[in-house]
């Protein structure tokens, strides 16, 4: 493989470093861990603060700030100054969650989901799955239960399950655990009745939006047979794009969804509150908890400007001008195993799925698309954002739109050398165990990762170093 690389990149003076790799002695490839330094992102696309109208980086500082706010329920905590919490939900901000390496990434180190129970006097219990040192969790119940906790194997469910309510928060006197409750985590685990997401990075939101559903069809041939599958719309049957299964078709829509889901917050596309868990679900949500008309994140027809937008617009706009993470190759020897490990990428076949880059889209006439930092952009962004059989080792059993119990969309890989937990679940932090899950029964990339067996110890590390300067 080096032999190869030396001779793909000879018109790079890597050869004589690249020889250097044959007199390294063996060792066992390990995952680099997180690559120091400052974060690659966070920050607004590069030409954002030039744009035109001069109002366009505030959109999105304005959308940031909305962002990393943390909710009460009416707005009446210092502090905390976002509106509408509740009564049920996963955590209190959209920030707390997509927070590593920067804002709107995914899990930090920190779990905030733990402190969350608690917070401004709530009286919730910690679920066993929600641990400090592990990743945020989001919960769903792969079936309906009977009353007594029971799976319902004919009725499937795969919805989310809030974790907390607002009972016994200072500012929701009224909601008490008497008349709303906590889902019954303990039933379901016992019947392995439940599974796990962590939150997908947002990252280069915008330039996903803006890639032609023109090019993702027309992906090119794959040697392993690997297919290419789409999740669409169901009205308008256009590709969607966003989520662990590419459900939501729009950043608006996976905006607003997330709001009302993990928050709890009722908004102008999810009008209502929710009436879970499975004990009210026919009664609907009690009267007590019922603190805010509905929707609670609305447009603002008595300010002006930027303040006019709804919270979830606000969110759609900040993640559509987010940047992409810069990769960081190094120098000297780093960077030649950098360049060895993208070309071992591409020969096993990783790029069958992880699709190296694509270029966005641009009007042939008229105004730009919001900004001209959108157009035209190549984005890095290692996904082809179809969804693929991952088998059953990877399998949740979950449908969404036309995404099986066992597909899942090609998670983008840039920012991933900044990531702690992997796979949608976040049930390892080490990438060599990532990749390796991969493979099982039914999976489509069992041949790819057959292929990464075979590599040298060397080879590994190589793709294991590439993909932690991503």
């Amino acid at each position: 493989m080096c032999k190869e690389v030396c001779v793909k990149y000879r018109t790079k003076a890597v050869v004589p470093l690249c020889l250097l790799l044959f007199a390294l002695p063996a060792f066992a490839q390990t995952d680099p861990g997180l690559r120091g330094g400052t974060p690659s992102a966070g920050g607004p696309l590069s030409s954002v603060a030039s744009d035109m109208p001069p109002t366009i980086l505030a959109f999105f500082n304005d959308g940031r700030t909305r962002f990393t706010n943390i909710d009460s329920v009416s707005n009446s905590i210092v502090g905390e100054p976002g509106f509408g919490l509740g009564p049920r939900y996963n955590s209190r901000s959209c920030g707390r969650c997509h927070a590593q390496p920067a804002v709107g990434g995914t899990s930090p180190a920190t779990n905030p989901q733990v402190a969350d129970a608690t917070a401004d006097g709530a009286t919730n219990t910690v679920p066993s799955f929600i641990v400090s040192n592990q990743a945020v969790k989001e919960a769903r119940f792969v079936y309906f239960t009977d009353a007594s906790g029971n799976p319902m194997f004919g009725s499937p469910n795969g919805g989310v399950e809030p974790l907390y309510t607002i009972a016994g928060r200072t500012d929701a006197t009224s909601c008490t655990a008497s008349v709303i409750s906590q889902p019954d985590f303990a039933s379901a685990i016992l019947h392995n009745n439940i599974i796990f997401r962590i939150p997908t990075p947002v990252f280069g939101a915008g330039l996903i939006e803006n890639i032609d559903d023109t090019d993702l069809l027309t992906g090119g041939s794959n040697p392993y047979g690997i297919s290419r599958e789409f999740n669409r719309n169901g009205n308008d049957g256009t590709i969607s794009r966003f989520g662990w299964k590419a459900q939501n078709k729009s950043l608006e829509i996976f905006a607003g969804e997330a709001y009302n889901v993990e928050m709890g917050v009722s908004n102008e596309l999810f009008t209502q509150e929710r009436p879970t868990p499975e004990e009210d679900r026919a009664t609907g949500l009690p009267s007590q908890c019922r603190t805010n008309g509905t929707p609670e994140d609305h447009t603002n027809f008595n300010q002006t400007a930027i303040a006019t937008g709804s919270d979830t617009v606000q969110f759609a706009m900040f993640m559509r001008l987010l940047a992409p993470p810069a990769q960081v190759t190094g120098t000297g020897m780093a960077l030649i195993s950098v360049i060895n490990g993208e070309a071992a990428f591409g020969d096993v076949g990783c790029t069958a799925c992880h699709r190296t880059q694509m270029v966005t889209g641009k009007p042939v006439t008229g105004p730009p698309r919001i900004t001209a930092s959108l157009e035209n952009v190549t984005a890095r962004l290692f996904s082809d954002l179809a969804i693929h059989h991952m088998g059953t080792g990877l399998a949740d059993n979950v449908q969404q739109g036309n995404a099986s119990g066992d597909q899942f969309r090609t998670a983008p890989l840039w920012g991933l050398g900044q990531r702690i937990w992997f796979l949608h679940d976040g049930r390892t932090n080490n990438l060599l165990t990532a990749i390796q899950a991969h493979s099982s029964t039914n999976s489509e990339a069992n041949a790819v990762i057959a292929n990464f067996n075979l590599l040298s110890v060397s080879d590994k590390q190589d793709i294991l170093n590439f993909l932690r300067s991503l």
